[in-house]
């Protein structure tokens, strides 16, 4: 019997595939050794049930699952079709994964204990982000924090385990669905970026290694709420206008997000007259997002502090939010502090 070692192919017939996200978290689990293999599952139950979300997603036109739910939110939101359908699925494959002990969704009022008192992680959700967006067609996503509990295992949960500063994450993604769907996640060690391939039903490794460039000709910005803003926000968005910069806002966090992570530019959600406080979450919004950023080399702050040093209050905080290249962010947050007055009323 001859026996030869393996050669790669060398003849171009069969292109690689690249590396699935599934081989990418076994070989990186060696970042988090304190996980015991826990940390790599729940990201694993993340990606099926974004898979399955992206399935719903993309025959949302055929299958009567657009448009208004006929029920509001808890943050006063009309709640759509699908915005109920993407909890759901997230709320049972994290459920039966194991991993979990509670979920912080924005779609639910509370807490979700699921009696999993051997869970070592809680997961806070968006799980439908931008869901406005489903019925004209464009791009929505999914954003996710994880936190490692802080009581022992075994032991019911307690306050202190859901109401954990964004420095407390473990790791945070997003998933966009879009012409491509891909999955963004962080766990501490750098930002990487995954393509699904609908016809294998796998992510696969497309983005490594993500650096935000550290400026850029990008801002994203509501400027149809500008007449509440105060004045450092005015300042700098006139002074984006003099620079002849590019305004690009699709409404959607993740995909304004996405394109300005990877291009270079701000994205500002700043208070408002109607929302001193901010509009977006802190807890499963702005924190997830906020250590992508700092991941790639980006920065997020709320105007004046690290988004990630926000000590959460409520479950459903608010809180304003520029993110984006660390130059851009800097630079904004310096005409705030220069221009500060007294607070919105």
């Amino acid at each position: 019997m001859k026996i030869i070692p393996y050669q790669p192919d060398q003849s171009g017939l069969a292109y690689s595939v690249g590396t699935t996200l599934d081989r990418f978290i076994k070989l990186k689990q060696s970042d988090f050794p304190f996980a015991s293999g826990e940390l790599s599952q729940l990201l694993r139950d993340i990606a099926l049930a974004a898979k399955i979300v992206n399935r719903e997603t993309t025959r949302a036109g055929l299958s009567n699952i657009g448009g208004a739910f006929g029920q509001v939110n808890v943050q006063g939101e009309e709640q759509q079709k699908l915005d109920v359908i993407a909890n759901i699925r997230f709320m049972r494959a994290l459920s039966k994964g194991g991993e979990v002990c509670a979920i912080v969704s924005e779609e639910e009022d509370a807490v979700i204990d699921l009696q999993n008192t051997s869970g070592k992680y809680v997961v806070a959700i968006d799980p439908l982000d931008g869901s406005s967006n489903i019925d004209v067609n464009i791009s929505i996503g999914t954003i996710f924090s994880i936190y490692r509990r802080k009581t022992p295992t075994g032991s019911p949960i307690q306050l202190e385990d859901i109401m954990q500063a964004g420095t407390e994450q473990v790791a945070a993604g997003y998933v966009l669905y879009g012409s491509s769907t891909m999955l963004v996640y962080t766990t501490g060690c750098g930002v990487n970026g995954f393509t699904y391939e609908q016809s294998l039903g796998e992510f696969f490794l497309s983005h490594p290694n993500i650096q935000a460039p550290k400026n850029g000709e990008i801002y994203s910005v509501n400027e149809g709420t500008q007449r509440e803003w105060e004045d450092g926000i005015l300042a700098y968005i006139d002074q984006c206008k003099d620079r002849r910069y590019s305004a690009r806002y699709i409404g959607s966090l993740v995909a304004d997000f996405h394109r300005n992570l990877l291009k270079g530019g701000i994205y500002l959600y700043p208070a408002t007259k109607k929302n001193p406080s901010g509009k977006l979450r802190l807890l499963y919004e702005a924190n997830a997002l906020a250590l992508i950023a700092e991941q790639a080399g980006a920065m997020a702050t709320d105007g004046t502090q690290r988004i990630l040093e926000i000590q959460p209050t409520t479950l459903h905080q608010r809180t304003p939010l520029l993110i984006g290249s660390s130059e851009m962010v800097i630079e904004a947050e310096s005409m705030i502090s220069s221009l500060a007055k007294a607070p919105l009323l």
